[in-house]
């Protein structure tokens, strides 16, 4: 399974609700959940403190990759 699909399943969101989270379309997660492109850093910047917010600790490696940020 793909991270930030886990990631966003691990927060109870819906590609629409990551998408409003991080600032863009449903589509552009369904992109990064299929691999298509990486998650533009800003993007994950906001998927990090969106999560924290709500208890859940995540990371630049845990979105991208060790040793792919």
């Amino acid at each position: 399974m793909n991270t930030c699909k886990q990631i966003r399943e691990r927060l109870g969101l819906t590609q629409r609700g990551l998408a409003a989270v991080i600032g863009c379309t449903q589509g552009n997660v369904a992109h990064y959940e299929n691999d298509a492109h990486g998650m533009p850093v800003e993007r994950a910047k906001s998927l990090i403190n969106y999560a924290k917010k709500h208890g859940v600790k995540i990371s630049f490696d845990d979105i991208y990759g060790k040793g792919r940020a």
